[in-house]
């Protein structure tokens, strides 16, 4: 049986409202949000992590991207990407150079589902012994340029890629 996973509702200025939704409960007024976290990872050789999204997954199956996910009601930002990071990739992040970059959202009236996206960019010498991909939410991963991520995204093959990508620059 699956937990209940539970998400902080935040209001229109990122405060949180000491309300909670079901995890994809997507019940939201439009002036209400919850949040979400993206771990953009490098090398000090320019080369990014990036992994592939399961090909069982309903949205965007095979799509390459960053690691990211969900806050969890009552968890901070900064312990969600670190969260995330580990799961998906099997690396701790906690002594890595870098941090938080900046915050979007995105709006979805009428939808349910409207959310703020810290986005995160971490710095550490790592090689690909290192990572270790969620078998469930991945299908591999691979160290790739910027100018590689630009070519999966103007293909239509990199989540997010137009929202973040001064991460990259």
């Amino acid at each position: 049986m699956e937990k209940d996973e539970r998400w902080d509702i935040y209001d229109v200025n990122k405060k949180v409202t000491g309300r909670t939704m079901r995890r994809n409960d997507f019940c939201l007024k439009d002036d209400e949000y919850h949040l979400t976290v993206l771990g953009v990872v490098s090398r000090p050789d320019g080369k990014y992590l990036i992994t592939r999204r399961a090909m069982d997954k309903v949205w965007a199956p095979g799509a390459w991207e960053v690691s990211g996910g969900a806050c969890m009601a009552g968890e901070e930002s900064y312990d969600a990407v670190k969260r995330e990071v580990l799961e998906e990739t099997g690396l701790d992040v906690s002594n890595a150079d870098g941090g938080f970059v900046f915050t979007y959202h995105r709006e979805n009236p009428g939808k349910g589902d409207n959310y703020f996206v810290d986005v995160y960019h971490f710095v550490m010498d790592f090689d690909e012994n290192d990572v270790i991909p969620q078998e469930t939410e991945t299908n591999g991963f691979m160290l790739a340029s910027h100018e590689q991520i630009k070519e999966f995204a103007k293909n239509g093959n990199f989540l997010h890629y137009d929202s973040i990508k001064r991460v990259f620059e």
